[in-house]
């Protein structure tokens, strides 16, 4: 039996970062993860996150639960049939309601080779103190990601006062009092925690909070024809509404040979030099990207 774990949590909370040390800390152990990684938009940009030699699976262009079981499940038969690996960690879109995710897992396919351990769950607490200027929608699924883990990683406490740190905690331990929360900065938490998880569904009703379904979230993809100024598109980013949750990609800049790594989360960024010609595009993620005007007016794909 090999355990599988489930990682969810809202738009830029922190999924890939604990991806990316929960990998390092399986194969420090002997062992061997593979990975599933679901992408809302058409380019694996957290994908590159993974190890060379490490089994990769993706799923572009939708949640888990809006592409279909049947999707999923064969994407698990090439695993299991064509791959050696110990452990399996599921990386769900932020736009993923986690127990439609998990029931895909749970296919009577696999019951003999598969341990479901369970969902854990990435907590944004700098989002959560502003959870009230999200959208009705997208608040429920932050609101589900939550209440049905089976393990929370409250993250980013590092943004955060002592009070609100506190706060925060205990509010989100109301709002689901059956998971352990461990507080992090980067996501980071040590494997041995993830040991005695068990994934049994939560006896609470789960509202439907799918892509297509009640929430209009939503992928566009980017593509610059001309180098940028750094300052100029950062004060674009800085005007960007709230309902953009997160922006992923290579973004030219003026007096760079090469695209830097851009990223963006709920007002932060973070620029990355990149050493190799990447293919200068971003995927934009969040309610309603096809009516934003992109800095230059560059139209997209």
């Amino acid at each position: 039996m090999k355990d599988v774990y489930l990682l969810s949590g809202f738009l830029g909370s922190g999924k890939t970062s604990l991806l990316s040390h929960l990998i390092e800390q399986f194969k420090t152990e002997g062992l061997k993860p593979a990975v599933i990684m679901n992408e809302l938009g058409k380019l694996a940009f957290d994908s590159r996150a993974v190890d060379d030699g490490i089994p990769l699976k993706e799923m572009l262009e939708g949640c888990i639960c809006c592409t279909g079981s049947e999707k999923m499940e064969a994407q698990l038969q090439m695993l299991l049939e064509g791959e050696e690996f110990d452990v399996l960690l599921i990386e769900t879109t932020g736009a993923a309601h986690p127990v439609e995710a998990m029931d895909a897992v749970l296919s009577p396919l696999f019951a003999s080779r598969l341990n479901m351990k369970g969902i854990i769950t990435v907590a944004d607490c700098k989002r959560w103190l502003d959870r009230d200027k999200m959208t009705p929608q997208t608040r429920m699924l932050f609101f589900e990601q939550i209440k049905h883990a089976h393990l929370i990683v409250a993250n980013k406490i590092d943004l955060l006062t002592d009070a609100e740190i506190l706060n925060v905690t205990m509010q989100i331990q109301a709002l689901n009092d059956e998971a352990p929360i461990i507080q992090t900065s980067n996501s980071k938490i040590p494997i041995k925690l993830l040991k005695n998880m068990e994934a049994t569904l939560h006896e609470k009703e789960v509202q439907e909070a799918a892509i297509g379904k009640q929430l209009s979230l939503s992928s566009r993809l980017h593509k610059f024809e001309e180098p940028v100024d750094q300052e100029a598109f950062e004060d674009w980013v800085r005007k960007l509404p709230d309902t953009i949750y997160r922006m992923k990609g290579y973004v030219p800049l003026k007096g760079h040979k090469n695209p830097f790594l851009f990223q963006y989360a709920y007002g932060m960024v973070q620029w990355l030099p990149e050493y190799m010609k990447m293919s200068p595009e971003i995927v934009i993620i969040g309610d309603q990207v096809d009516k934003l005007e992109i800095i230059g007016d560059v139209p997209n794909d």
